[in-house]
């Protein structure tokens, strides 16, 4: 193994507003994804000689301090033999960017118990691919649309217009009850925290809370929703929605809709757990969240993009959902 020692390194202008994990992962090159959020989380990183999260944006200019790392020679190809190959279905592409249709079940990069995720693999499939980067995330239980930047400029000025809010982000739900027409706005601050074991769960709070966001979520209602024969009489009804986000904070939608009392069928984290077993026995195996349609402007051309993720099988094939469709 080589020696290893601390080292310092300085942002540069093509790697400003990345994240942390993912210039890391870049710079150190084969090192297990585990380590990199280890060293992270530990605190050995330090960035302009301050503690930070993987999810923090560098700045052209920025130090960041790397501890001393020791890695296996070769280790780098050893790495793309576990790597599975997968072709996501694409919705669009050019050679700014890339949108693929992400299937649930599947995390949008590795981590904390993911050995890989949705960009490993695509960049595992495109060998040649100068760079892939995510644009946004989606959870891991969610399908739907998924951005991914093919260049360094592309990634900054997608990123922008979704800290400005400026995109369009419409999500496909299916909650417990009959949703009142009245309520179509969901204003309430979220405060993201961490469990004992290091998961992160999401609550709603109060202005007064010096961490919590302000959320916003706009809902429509597309409709009830008639579940498959034989369910029983007595059993909640159902309301399918169309739920656009104006902030993108983590589980926004889950957390919204749980608070007024419509949790999402099938959330295994903020939903309602026995009707989720009961929702199970008929058919109904995951979370029923789908990230349907995004606009964005092309980060090129300035020009209007409607992406649009069809419902997958799954979800369109229970109850009378397809109706709406």
């Amino acid at each position: 193994m080589p020696n290893a020692s601390v080292r310092h390194l300085t942002v540069d202008a093509e790697s400003a507003d990345q994240r942390l994990d993912n210039f890391l992962l870049r710079e150190l090159k084969g090192a297990p994804k585990t380590l990199i959020y280890r060293i992270i989380r530990s605190g050995e990183v330090r960035v302009n000689k301050a503690r930070a999260r993987a999810d923090t944006r560098l700045q052209a200019g920025d130090d960041v301090r790397l501890p001393p790392v020791r890695l296996p020679e070769r280790v780098v190809d050893l790495v793309p033999a576990a790597v599975p190959k997968r072709a996501f279905p694409v919705i669009y592409e050019d050679e700014w960017l890339l949108a693929i249709d992400k299937p649930a079940g599947v995390a949008v990069h590795g981590g904390s118990g993911v050995s890989c995720g949705v960009i490993e693999q695509l960049r595992h499939a495109r060998p040649t691919a100068a760079l892939l980067e995510l644009v946004h995330r989606l959870d891991r239980e969610t399908s739907g649309v998924l951005l991914v930047a093919k260049r360094r400029s592309a990634l900054k000025r997608l990123q922008d217009q979704f800290r400005e809010r400026s995109t369009g982000k419409t999500y496909l739900a299916l909650v417990r009850g009959q949703w009142p027409a009245t309520r179509q706005v969901i204003d309430v601050p979220l405060h993201k925290y961490l469990l004992p074991s290091g998961e992160r769960r999401v609550r709603v709070t109060d202005v007064c809370d010096p961490l919590g966001q302000r959320s916003i979520s706009l809902v429509q209602v597309l409709g009830a929703v008639h579940p498959p024969a034989g369910w029983p009489a007595d059993a909640p009804g159902m309301t399918l929605l169309a739920v656009t986000i104006k902030t993108g904070r983590t589980h926004q939608i889950r957390v919204h809709l749980a608070h007024v009392g419509h949790p999402i069928a099938g959330d295994d984290k903020y939903g309602d757990f026995a009707w989720n077993r009961l929702l199970a026995h008929w058919g109904l195996k995951r979370m029923f969240l789908h990230a349907w349609r995004l606009k964005i402007r092309h980060p090129m051309t300035g020009q209007e993009l409607q992406l649009h993720a069809p419902l997958p099988p799954e979800l369109a094939g229970w109850g009378d959902v397809r109706r709406f469709f």
